[in-house]
């Protein structure tokens, strides 16, 4: 994920180390510089995302990232970002939680990351990666969708992303002069008008007719950025909805349903916001179940069964506190519900 940003022409990074993400914090400190571009240790997490809001502001393609506690530190200036239109990229590599928790993989964060976990009435692009490609994949992705519409986007990945290795292929670094003009960012005026980068508006009119053009573009976001993957979905009767390193777990599931003449599918949420709706309400119209499996007490299970709205069943499974499940786990949870 750090080559990936360095490839995406990210040319500031800020963070502070916490496990289980200190590889992309290391990796940065040695190749940022290679680029001509900024790396700095801050003081603390809050220091490192207020960083990003000056580096934004000035025009950079900027980074952070952090894990589960970390990323709670870094809410209120998210917050900023969003409401400054400012765009960002913030790689999350979630840890067991609440509180300091463990360096386990989990994904206790998703309700923070998809529901703004800052105050205030903002929307974050949020991607899931499963795999180490997909992750550098979607880490470059996330800086073009940041610049387009003009906000944070969150990279969600987990601790087993964040400390496994496979084979990637990365594709050429872009050529950063390319990029499209930011003619709103802090350059100096040269000529023009000075732009102002806040998130202040004291008056509540001018605050309002700026949230419901932000909103506008939220709902631009809704229709032209839901990304999923579906497998084996056509003629099955059970479906399991999982994102992350569960979907791949869950793919062996499906593999070892089939052989035992189960009809399993999988539907992976590669946008955890925005959320493949449409998706999930279309198989609930010709399958039985669709069985949410996370690794926490229930988040985007939410999410399933408001699109599903009883159509289906709507069961769930999860471990905490980093335990992982196993393929064995989900077919043994599959077989309750299989018909």
């Amino acid at each position: 994920m750090a080559e990936a940003a360095i490839r995406a022409g990210c040319r500031a990074y800020f963070g502070y180390p916490i496990t289980p993400q200190n590889e992309l914090l290391e990796y940065m400190a040695a190749n940022m510089p290679k680029t001509g571009g900024v790396f700095i240790q801050a003081e603390s997490e809050i220091a490192a995302i207020n960083m990003c809001y000056g580096a934004s502001a000035a025009g950079a393609r900027t980074m952070t990232s952090s894990s589960s506690p970390g990323i709670s530190l870094k809410m209120e200036g998210i917050s900023y970002l969003a409401g400054a239109d400012l765009p960002c990229v913030i790689i999350n590599v979630v840890r067991g939680g609440p509180g300091l928790g463990n360096i386990a993989p989990a994904q206790g964060d998703y309700f923070q990351a998809t529901k703004g976990g800052g105050h205030g009435d903002y929307r974050m692009i949020v991607l899931g990666p499963a795999t180490i490609p997909e992750s550098a994949e979607l880490a470059m992705l996330a800086f073009d969708l940041a610049d387009k519409y003009r906000g944070p986007v969150m990279v969600l990945a987990d601790g087993m992303l964040g400390q496994m290795m496979e084979p990637v292929m990365l594709p050429e670094p872009i050529d950063p002069t390319t990029l499209p003009a930011k003619p709103w960012a802090l350059t100096g005026a040269r000529g023009r008008k000075p732009n102002i980068v806040t998130s202040f508006y004291l008056d509540p009119g001018e605050l309002s007719a700026i949230d419901v053009k932000r909103e506008s573009r939220y709902r631009q976001i809704e229709e032209h950025e839901v990304r999923y993957e579906e497998q084996q979905t056509a003629d099955a009767t059970v479906v399991i909805a999982a994102y992350g390193s569960v979907a791949r777990i869950a793919r062996t599931a499906v593999r070892m349903a089939r052989s035992e003449g189960i009809k399993l599918g999988l539907l992976r949420p590669i946008s955890l916001w925005p959320f493949p709706y449409a998706a999930l309400r279309a198989l609930a119209n010709r399958v039985d179940a669709i069985l949410t499996v996370e690794m926490n007490a229930g988040q985007m299970v939410e999410d399933v069964r408001l699109a599903v709205a009883e159509r289906a069943e709507t069961p769930f499974y999860g471990e905490l506190g980093g335990l992982v499940p196993s393929p064995k786990d989900i077919l043994r949870e599959v077989k309750r519900y299989a018909r």
